[in-house]
């Protein structure tokens, strides 16, 4: 097992910039771009938090003990966010930290928003799943594992929240295995449960690290190393010697860490700690340096891509408009694969051929928002653009490539949207076009009613989310009503074919917001059925394939 998690320190100016160091291999590998999936509660946004306070981004990590708390967390910017307590969107959150330039995506945990957070996961290199000592795998962990695994991508694990009554460590380590399918290797150990909570023994430098409570746990954690040894001298002796009795059933029975199954997302090294507390916090980020991968080889259909290729390229995986009501334009999320993006790069757009009308490029915090001098592979840029880029598309100098597609699911909640007041349908339109380009909602129009959009989503939490943006950001109020339909079908085919389309009595004709023909049913047996009824049409629900390119 490697023993060096120490993470070598990178020299930097004043600028967090390596100096002289304008070899693009070398900026490539100073980059750590990943993304934390949990269950909703399991505590990732708290994660996220203690990450910026440990790299010196914040000097009071925001709470999200309650939802009545008067402080905000740094990636919740939405006002919706603010007022649940939930993270509904996904945010980018880049810093620096011991010389490397980390670029966080953090995700929403709530099911409702999963599809925000699959395409997210397509621009990380590395993910960091969070876990409930209490609760073990549940439901969204089990999902987003799958996507991770799809995608090969490596995952390091934390098993959070060791301050409260938790399930047994053995336990947890063995329902990983059994649930997700992949080889759990426990990096340190917890000593106590709950209350007593009081420390983990470090298996790979062969230490015991106890920790010091601070206020609130919003401060950096003091701490102190001694050996397992002398344990008994520092706290209740029947709390040392279980902790020495679990270290020799570990040593003979958990297998060797091996950083190439980690790598291929065969084997994930296992964390435990309190992120709310800060307990274990120092010791897994050194950690997350040491085994968390520089940007690598991306797929294309022009084959494997290299980060080190001289042409700049990169992916489209977010569009977000009116982060800031300071600045009422688009931002198009870019994860940058190859080459260099600078400010005067001027890309194509794969898709088009065009030449992409940038307004201006940004490294994103959050909301807030820096001018981009140089991005290298790994990195994530803001673009400004007054449109033309959709979700997934490839953008690019040089030879024309396309990378791998999103991820796009069947809708299972359907609704119809009415504008209460007459005079702003215009503004409603707008709005509901610009959600549906950002992947927020799905917008359908049946075209015997263009005045009641129907919106579709995977979650009903969704309409709460459009229902809040068009009145916060567009200034429309609207009323949804749910519909009885539970799935969708993209119909395709030669227009006379279509428009001979025989529908079952409980579906429904509608266009999306792109005008490609959709069928509504109340259920998967009648789209099944109505493709039987057309055989020279194609029935495509998008939850039947993992990741589509729409090109």
């Amino acid at each position: 097992m490697n023993t060096d998690l120490d993470p070598p320190q990178i020299p930097t100016d004043a600028a967090g910039e390596a100096p002289g160091a304008d070899s693009l291999a070398i900026e490539a590998n100073r980059r750590r771009t990943f993304a934390i999936i949990s269950h909703p509660d399991a505590g990732k946004t708290t994660l996220t938090e203690k990450f910026l306070l440990y790299a010196g981004c914040i000097d009071v990590a925001g709470t999200v003990r309650g939802r009545k708390t008067r402080k905000t967390v740094t990636s919740d910017f939405m006002e919706l966010e603010q007022q649940r307590g939930i993270s509904i969107s996904s945010t980018v959150l880049s810093f620096a930290y011991k010389g490397y330039i980390i670029n966080l995506l953090d995700t929403p945990g709530h099911q409702d928003f999963s599809e925000d957070t699959y395409r997210t996961l397509a621009a990380a290199d590395c993910a960091v799943m969070v876990i409930d000592a209490a609760k073990g795998i549940e439901t969204q962990t089990r999902k987003l594992f799958k996507v991770c695994a799809v995608r090969e991508i490596p995952i390091l694990t934390f098993i959070n929240k060791m301050d409260r009554p938790s399930r047994n460590p053995l336990a947890l380590l063995g329902e990983i295995e059994e649930v997700l399918g992949i080889v759990a290797v426990p990096v340190n150990w917890p000593i106590g449960n709950g209350p007593e909570f009081c420390g983990v023994y470090d298996r790979l430098q062969k230490e015991v690290v106890l920790f010091e409570p601070t206020d609130s746990g919003s401060l950096q954690v003091p701490i102190r190393r001694v050996k397992l040894e002398e344990l008994k001298q520092h706290m209740d002796p029947s709390l040392a010697q279980r902790c020495q009795e679990d270290m020799e059933l570990l040593d003979g029975a958990a297998p060797a860490f091996d950083h190439d199954a980690f790598l291929a997302g065969k084997m994930t090294p296992v964390f435990f700690g309190s992120a709310m507390n800060n307990f274990g916090m120092e010791a897994f980020l050194s950690a997350f340096l040491s085994l968390a991968p520089p940007p690598g080889l991306r797929r294309s259909d022009t084959g494997m891509v290299p980060p080190n290729r001289p042409d700049f390229a990169g992916i489209v995986f977010k569009i977000q408009a009116n982060m800031d009501p300071m600045h009422r334009d688009k931002i198009a999320f870019v994860r940058v694969c190859s080459g260099i993006f600078t400010k005067d790069t001027r890309p194509k757009n794969a898709r088009t051929g065009e030449r992409v009308r940038i307004k201006g490029a940004h490294k994103v915090f959050a909301r807030e928002r820096e001018e981009v001098g140089a991005a290298f592979p790994g990195d994530i840029v803001g673009l400004a653009i007054t449109g033309g880029l959709r979700l997934g598309d490839t953008i690019h100098e040089g030879k024309p490539l396309n990378f791998e597609g999103l991820p796009q699911f069947s809708p299972e909640c359907f609704a119809v949207i009415r504008c209460l007041d007459t005079s702003r349908r215009k503004q409603m339109a707008d709005g509901l076009e610009q959600l549906a380009d950002e992947g927020a909602i799905q917008v359908f129009e049946d075209q015997s009613n263009v005045r009641e959009p129907i919106l579709a989503a995977v979650g009903v939490l969704q309409f709460d989310v459009v229902k809040s943006r068009l009145d916060v950001e567009y200034g429309v109020k609207a009323e949804i009503e749910p519909l009885r339909y539970k799935a969708a079908a993209w119909v395709k085919g030669e227009k006379p074919n279509i428009d001979k389309l025989s529908l079952t009595n409980s579906s429904r004709l509608v266009e999306d917001h792109r005008r490609r023909t959709v069928v509504l049913s109340e259920d998967a047996w009648n789209i099944t059925y109505m493709a039987k009824l057309n055989p020279l049409l194609t029935f495509r629900q998008f939850s039947e394939e993992l990741f589509i390119s729409d090109k």
